[in-house]
């Protein structure tokens, strides 16, 4: 097997800002897995907030390269394990390694990975089309640009209910509130009430990741289901947000790839928490990753190669408010336009 690691440069549309971060370029390690002329695709991102460097992950996966080359591929589940081992220290290089993996293993039994773990591509939920925070005059200009069933709205300013007031004004569509930690739980649950009739179906991650005394507060009053996500990084945290949360938003490079996020799914939904996965504006590498677990979710945000301008590989299509994945096996892609990203 050989490990092939391609470090690239995706261009965002517009300018990303959320509560806690702002950029124009999202780096991406692209890690490939080739076995006998098949080649197993996985994805992670840079990420301030996670501390998290392409050259950091390429590091520790050069520094075991002999240990991934030399593994037997036939067993994911026992790849990951050893290569939790490994790459203990970085999940977002482990989770990469691990999706490679699993793509891998399908496309060498011609089948999607969806097809083996038993899903059903036409219960894939809609995506939610994220619109970051600018001014709300270019808020309501990026969500004309795109019309779409389902917006997730990034917030987490002085003006949130007025963005909101505004951009319902344009739209009959479903909104999600992501305040990404921007929030006290006294304004969440006021602007909790107001949201209630303007059209928002939940608000992802209100409070600071550690406030789980606040989220306790806003989960036994809000009028609106409240979604983890800061709050919630490992397989660990699932039990931790019963009582605090109506459900969480699982996501790959944070938990460490399909292995673990395959068990958190599992243990959610048995504990009567609603399932979301999301993205972190991979390229359709990283977002067909996440559309082979869509049937078994509630919730599902992978748009994020609709908002980048030099995708990679042709993954999933989002035609009138619908999500066409991948026929392939693995994950649905076999090769990267790469030349043209970096």
């Amino acid at each position: 097997m050989q490990l092939i690691l391609h470090s690239i440069t995706l261009r965002l549309k517009h300018h990303f800002k959320i509560a806690h971060d702002s950029r124009s370029a999202q780096k991406a390690l692209i890690v490939e897995l080739k076995h006998e002329n098949i080649s197993g695709f996985g994805e992670a991102t840079a990420s301030k907030y996670y501390n998290q460097s392409i050259e950091g992950m390429m590091d520790l996966l050069e520094q075991n390269r002999e240990a991934i080359e030399s593994y037997n591929f036939e067993i994911p589940e026992e790849f990951r394990e050893t290569s939790s081992k490994l790459l203990a220290s970085n999940s977002f290089a482990l989770s990469a390694l691990d999706v490679a993996i699993y793509d891998l293993y399908a496309k060498s039994k011609k089948k999607s990975l969806m097809d083996l773990w038993g899903g059903n591509p036409r219960n894939t939920p809609t995506t939610n089309y994220t619109i970051g925070i600018d001014t709300v005059e270019m808020m309501a200009e990026k969500l004309q640009e795109f019309p779409w069933p389902l917006y997730k709205i990034k917030l987490g300013t002085k003006e949130d209910l007025k963005i909101i007031k505004e951009l319902r004004q344009l739209t009959t569509a479903v909104f999600r509130v992501d305040a990404n930690c921007g929030w006290t739980a006294l304004e969440t649950l006021k602007n909790a009430q107001e949201m209630q009739h303007l059209g928002v179906e939940f608000i992802e991650q209100p409070l600071a990741a550690d406030d789980w005394d606040g989220m306790n507060q806003v989960f036994k009053s809000s009028p609106l289901p409240i979604i983890a996500d800061e709050s919630i990084i490992s397989e660990f945290d699932i039990k931790k947000c019963v009582g605090h949360f109506h459900g969480v938003n699982i996501k790959l490079m944070k938990c460490g790839g399909y292995t673990p996020a395959l068990r958190m799914i599992k243990e959610a939904k048995t504990l009567g928490l609603k399932v979301m996965v999301g993205c972190m504006t991979e390229s359709s590498v990283g977002i067909a990753s996440i559309g082979q677990l869509s049937p078994f979710l509630d919730y599902v945000d992978m748009d994020g190669a609709l908002l980048i301008t030099n995708d990679i590989a042709a993954g999933p299509q989002f035609i009138d408010g619908k999500t066409i994945l991948p026929t392939g096996s693995g994950i649905g892609i076999d090769r990267l336009k790469l030349l043209d990203a970096i």
